[in-house]
């Protein structure tokens, strides 16, 4: 025992300093003061080069030192890997291109391991419009507009990119606001994003070949330049090539690019063709046999490789001298190819859409909460309750850490299913310590009690935890933006929550019983009591029903208006000003003139220092904010630079793909409880689960609330919480049925919700006094995120206990030889008659 013990020891601490090492550096770092000290050789070469690079910003012939380096050090050929080399580069042999990728690499070091979303941390805000010449061909702008966006959205996500913000403002522009990405360091971003992507196949002049770039084309084709990377040298060779104008086929006959390797351990794109293309590219092959056909991509030609006989696969590749990233990011606008060209009308730097009161407010809510459950868990579990705290201390830096390991960004969605997290961590805990109780009140040993807790709750929490990891795969499939984020961050809760539950949790409390602790658990304050939960199911269909119809009818009555401005769009309005007004000052004027749901920000143009303030309204308030505002505050001096319209943040795809992933997660976790329990358990869970969604909605729009992206994960969480509890009653109601053979399914159902009343009781009361908390405390969307789990709370801790049960009960009329048999329907000549008739129909 002493080695096993030992071994999860060990085990648990290294998990523990491996999610801490990921966690650095914790915060960013300026790169100006990072890269002062950074050099590893010929510090004092690179101090003068440093210099002198401040002296370019300090002129303003650069707007950072980061794009003052990259200039110096390409007009000057300066190998910067020389004072780096601790920095491995690879192989890449060309002076210009190891130096971009040596910066983007130190640019990456200096920023923190978990960068924070928008709202937290601000980021980078750029518009692009589209091209003019686009514009004006006739084609209508609205469907361009809209595929742009997604487009747009699915090159992101293959950058890596987390929780960005697209939007249409206008007929013609695009707003992309980007957290965790520094375009004026980093400028190629945004031209990642903005290239059209457009690919041809073309054909090289059969006879006439150019000798240098002044040769005049032949009538149809034109003159461009291949390069060519000397692989011993690193230099860039461009060689002149006629090409055709009018191309053989498009990028419109491809249906996938891939990165690949060559023979030579260099990158290239492969590219796999429709079947439309790949009857098109057999015919252009065979009819060209010899000739050169050149791949151009955005007017560049990448190769032009022989054609040496008919290609019927519908293969080809795009080879060219490529470094991993430029391979990726060029599959992944191949991918997504844009129809039209955009250019950058605006770039700015952004400000956090939380304000800095909201944040210092919701942390010291977060803190307090956290002092709450710490306070809590060891006045009523005494030294077991501190072993918890610990464990739940182990539970959030494992997640923080993997999601630092895996590059996730933290934003408010992604606190709120790190809460649920916790929220399910401490569970996990008050139910294996409950159930330790059961067996020392049986007069057990401590170390036997210990073993058989753990053995007897092992499945509870496998099974509650295993549905959450089912919807967060269901969410990471389908969803898109907050909704996938949630869910990545649900199921690297799973295994943390089970790590530390069943392995740190139980290594500490073997160790206290190793060191001679005897009470593992002190005497509960909850008596165990036996009441008759199901007498009252008639009274809490009649009030579910009440509040079901209640909440269908505000949202039926404020239809759109409970939406907004991430789901509705609005307008914007631009603002300069003399002296700055808090966000909570902004916020209080259109709360007084009831303007509705505003979101102010201040930002800055790229390089310059000056701010403006930008306020997003719901549609038609635009001016009537500025008019509050200028009323409330003369002395800001406030004067409007621009006012436009802006689309829905959400789009139409997200929202659908929301449902649908809630719907697919529900209909999940009936097959799975189904398969693991009975059809009926799993009818009662989803039915209930529905239930407590559908109620908290409508409450939230009961008390006037909009819904904005957040709420989206809020609403997530609920269910991930409220599924949580009733697998747990459920998994007891199966234990009791074969403890209890002689018991009805009446008298099994209410022993099961007694015997677990103290854990649903304990656990909900710790996790809405924390979420109670940052309703009290904490400001903006923080408090409609607190509010809605709150809601959920009350309403799923109600459910489980006066829904779930009942409808498992209904469903099998009664019946327990029912449940045991596993029999989809009831039978009614098998129908066990019931010892307590009158009790079991509630009279």
């Amino acid at each position: 025992m002493k080695r096993s013990l030992w071994l999860k020891g060990i085990f648990s601490l290294l998990i523990a300093l491996w999610s801490g090492y990921s966690l650095r550096p914790l915060r960013s770092r300026p790169f100006d003061d990072f890269i002062q000290h950074r050099a590893r050789a010929e510090a004092e070469g690179f101090q003068i080069l440093l210099r002198r690079a401040q002296e370019e910003v300090a002129v303003g012939h650069d707007s950072t030192l980061y794009l003052a380096l990259q200039r110096l050090a390409q007009e000057e050929e300066v190998d910067l890997a020389k004072f780096f080399p601790d920095i491995r580069l690879g192989d890449l042999k060309n002076v210009e291109r190891r130096n971009g990728l040596l910066l983007r690499t130190l640019l990456k070091e200096c920023q923190s391991s978990l960068p924070r979303g928008l709202d937290l941390a601000g980021g980078v805000s750029f518009v692009l419009e589209i091209d003019e010449q686009a514009h004006s061909s006739g084609v209508r702008t609205e469907m361009p507009l809209a595929k742009a966006i997604e487009i747009m959205s699915r090159r992101i996500d293959g950058l890596g990119v987390t929780e960005p913000i697209l939007r249409a403002r206008g007929e013609r522009q695009i707003e992309i606001q980007l957290p965790g990405i520094s375009t004026k360091d980093n400028p190629e971003v945004i031209d990642v994003l903005k290239k059209p992507a457009k690919l041809e196949f073309r054909l090289v002049h059969p006879q006439q070949h150019p000798t240098s770039f002044s040769d005049t084309p032949p009538l149809g084709y034109e003159l461009l330049a291949l390069e060519r990377e000397d692989h011993k040298t690193g230099q860039i060779q461009k060689l002149p090539y006629f090409i055709k104008r009018v191309p053989e086929m498009t990028g419109k006959s491809v249906q996938s690019a891939q990165v690949m390797t060559n023979a030579y351990g260099g990158y290239e794109i492969s590219l796999s063709m429709t079947a439309e293309g790949r009857e098109r590219f057999a015919e252009v092959t065979r009819r060209h046999v010899g000739h050169q056909l050149a791949i151009v991509l955005d007017g560049k030609p990448y190769s032009a490789p022989v054609i040496r006989q008919e290609i019927e696969g519908g293969q080809a590749s795009i080879s060219g001298d490529f470094s991993q990233r430029e391979a990726f990011e060029l599959s992944n606008v191949l991918n997504n190819p844009l129809e039209f060209a955009m250019h950058v009308v605006e770039l700015n730097e952004i400000r956090p859409s939380l304000a800095d009161d909201a944040r210092s407010n919701s942390i010291r809510a977060s803190l307090v909460g956290i002092g709450i459950v710490i306070l809590f868990m060891t006045i009523y579990y005494r030294f077991a309750g501190f072993i918890a705290v610990l464990a739940l201390g182990i539970n959030a830096l494992l997640v923080l850490g993997i999601m630092a390991h895996i590059g996730a960004t933290l934003t408010l969605p992604g606190i709120a299913a790190l809460i649920l997290t916790i929220g399910m961590g401490v569970d996990a805990n008050i139910l294996i310590l409950e159930r330790i109780r059961e067996e020392l009140r049986r007069g057990k040993q401590a170390l036997q009690a210990l073993q058989e807790g753990y053995r007897r709750v092992l499945t509870s929490i496998l099974d509650s935890n295993l549905t959450s990891l089912l919807t967060a795969t269901i969410l990471i499939w389908l969803g898109t933006g907050p909704v996938r984020g949630f869910g990545v961050i649900l199921a690297i809760g799973f295994f943390a929550t089970m790590f530390c539950a069943l392995f740190s949790s139980r290594f500490l409390m073997e160790l206290g019983i190793a060191a001679g602790w005897k009470q593992l658990v002190p005497p509960a304050w909850i008596p165990a009591t036996s009441w008759d939960f199901l007498r009252l199911r008639k009274p809490a269909y009649i009030l579910s029903i009440a509040l079901l119809l209640a909440g269908s009818f505000a949202m039926l009555l404020r239809g759109g208006h409970a939406y907004g401005i991430d789901f509705r769009g609005g307008d914007e309005v631009l603002l300069q000003f003399g002296q700055k007004l808090s966000l909570r000052e902004i916020q209080s004027v259109a709360d007084s003139e009831k303007l509705g749901e505003v979101i102010p920000t201040y930002q800055s143009a790229i390089g310059e220092a000056t701010e403006v303030l930008r306020i997003q309204t719901e549609v038609g308030q635009g001016r009537p904010i500025v008019q509050a505002l200028q009323n409330q505050y003369p002395d800001a001096q406030l004067s409007l630079i621009r006012e436009s319209s802006i689309g829905a943040s959400v789009s139409q795809s997200l929202r659908w793909n929301a449902l649908l992933s809630v719907a697919l997660a529900l209909v999940g976790i009936l097959i799975y409880i189904a398969f693991r329990f009975e059809m009926g358990y799993g009818i009662g869970a989803v039915l209930s689960t529905f239930h407590d969604a559908w109620i908290t909605i409508g409450l939230y729009v009961l008390l006037g609330r909009q819904f904005s992206a957040p709420m989206i994960a809020a609403i997530l969480m609920t269910i991930g919480y409220t599924i949580n509890d009733k697998i747990i009653i459920f998994d007891r109601i199966r234990e009791e049925l074969r403890l209890n053979p002689f018991l009805s399914l009446y008298e099994v159902i209410n022993l099961a919700i007694n015997r677990t009343l103290s854990r649903t009781l304990l656990t909900s009361a710790t996790t809405l006094l924390s979420s109670l908390t940052l309703l009290c405390f904490g400001l903006g969307v923080v408090r409609d995120l607190a509010l809605i789990f709150s809601l959920g709370i009350i309403v799923g801790t109600f459910s489980s206990i006066f829904t779930a049960t009942p409808i498992l009960y209904g469903w099998h009329r009664g019946d327990r030889r029912h449940v045991e048999t596993h029999e989809l329907l009831p039978n009614k000549s098998k129908m066990e008659v019931d010892p307590c008739p009158e009790r079991s129909d509630g009279q």
